[in-house]
């Protein structure tokens, strides 16, 4: 049995005859936060939909808990406690912001209630005073704050973070770094997709690079900022 919170394993995804992802090793320790990082297109938000169950690996292990999940629904897999905020959000725009978060609220895995609504609120002010509010009546960055405190209401053991910041005006931008620090603070694992490494490498201590599927870096943030020709080569900066 892994130690590890998430073990994936040789792992290889494909859309129809499109080889995605290529044999791709991720582990991640409970409490850790790992950095997913790569241009548009390279496999990033493949990985986690195929962790989450929403698409099939055709090959590879994937453990989660210590158990082998690949093959599982998505269902079965969140009620394992696993979260995932996806790329466009994902909130109902016709539900209220209080209903969107307490139709998400249960405890944790262990029992845990660490995540209630009131602690989502105060991690969110600007949640606190829509309320009422429509989730098709809230900005960008509310509506990201809101899938982040839906996701954060599960008490999950592992959070995945597709494209954390992306479309955001930059000081939203910034508060939405500064609320994925204290949720990396909290213990939660996370998984982080954004194009931002500045940001990134300030909470994560992993960081995994992919290009067209394939795994070019894998290791700390000290490693990674001390490859400048790295980051430039394959984030184009």
């Amino acid at each position: 049995m892994s130690q590890a919170l998430l073990d994936v394993r040789g792992l290889n995804t494909y859309y129809g005859a499109s080889h995605v992802l290529r044999n791709l090793d991720v582990s991640l320790k409970r409490g850790q936060t790992l950095g997913l990082m790569g241009r548009n297109g390279m496999g990033k938000s493949t990985l986690l939909k195929s962790i989450l169950g929403l698409v099939k690996p055709r090959h590879g292990l994937i453990q989660f808990q210590g158990k082998a999940i690949q093959g599982q629904t998505p269902f079965a897999i969140a009620q394992q406690g696993m979260a995932y905020v996806p790329e466009g959000r994902g909130i109902f725009g016709n539900l209220s912001v209080h209903e969107n978060l307490i139709m998400a609220a249960r405890p944790g895995v262990r029992g845990q209630q660490d995540w209630t609504h009131q602690r989502v609120l105060d991690m969110f002010p600007r949640l606190g005073e829509r309320l009422s509010h429509g989730g098709d009546q809230l900005s960008g960055g509310e509506q990201q704050m809101l899938s982040i405190g839906r996701a954060l209401m599960t008490n999950p053991d592992l959070l995945l973070l597709d494209e954390a910041t992306e479309g955001l005006a930059p000081l939203i931008a910034l508060e939405i770094w500064r609320i994925c620090s204290l949720i990396a603070q909290s213990g939660i694992s996370t998984v982080i997709v954004d194009k931002n490494w500045q940001h990134m490498t300030q909470i994560t201590q992993q960081n995994l690079i992919l290009v067209k599927g394939e795994a070019v870096f894998s290791g700390s943030s000290q490693t990674l900022l001390a490859q400048p020709e790295l980051l430039h080569q394959h984030l184009g900066v």
